[in-house]
């Protein structure tokens, strides 16, 4: 049998031989094509977005190397809001072209967070709770009480507050804390840095 007859349509040699050539013919075009989209081996070095304005950098694209993804807002006080403050991956990591960037934005909302309760502790207890909630001491007004250095109330600019509610994170709590000391005037304040705070 020669390859012409081998070859011919009618046998089903020829479509066999067909299916594999076109099979090969895809699987080559489709590397190709997947190599070209995802730019395979191509490594650059991560830059570092820390410190730059969000909004700009996604605006605009400092390059299209790279796709910035916000992944998360942080409060802080110290950042200018809309400010990057972290990234993943890292700085100086080396990366493949178009990888994500996932960036943590500093938040111009600080969050809310709820008010403790500090009935009954002490004070050093108190400033305790206040800290690992984000809140911070303000005054501490002393009244007479047989309950020497335990809360006796919570403020929140000037009036009580129940434990629970929902204030934003850094702000400021005063209390009133028992002191059993004759002839001690009905309620004397003092900031939370004094001695007799401790």
């Amino acid at each position: 049998m020669n390859i012409k007859e081998f070859l011919s349509p009618k046998r089903i040699w020829f479509h066999i031989v067909l299916a594999i050539g076109i099979t090969l013919v895809i699987v080559i075009v489709s590397m190709i094509c997947l190599k070209f989209f995802t730019r395979h081996g191509k490594e650059i070095e991560m830059p570092d977005f820390v410190g730059q304005d969000s909004e700009v950098l996604i605006a605009n694209s400092k390059s299209n190397d790279f796709v910035i993804v916000v992944s998360d807002y942080f409060f802080d006080k110290s950042q200018k809001p809309g400010i990057i403050i972290k990234q993943n991956p890292e700085a100086g990591e080396q990366v493949k072209v178009g990888r994500k960037v996932y960036v943590t934005v500093a938040s111009s909302v600080p969050p809310k967070v709820p008010m403790p309760e500090l009935k009954d502790v002490s004070l050093r207890q108190a400033e305790i709770m206040l800290k690992a909630s984000g809140l911070e001491l303000g005054d501490v007004i002393y009244k007479s009480s047989p309950f020497e250095n335990a809360v006796l109330e919570q403020l929140y600019k000037g009036r009580a507050i129940s434990p629970g509610t929902e204030i934003s994170k850094g702000d400021v709590i005063s209390l009133v804390v028992g002191k059993n000391i004759e002839n001690l005037p009905n309620e004397t304040t003092e900031s939370a840095g004094e001695d007799e705070v401790n």
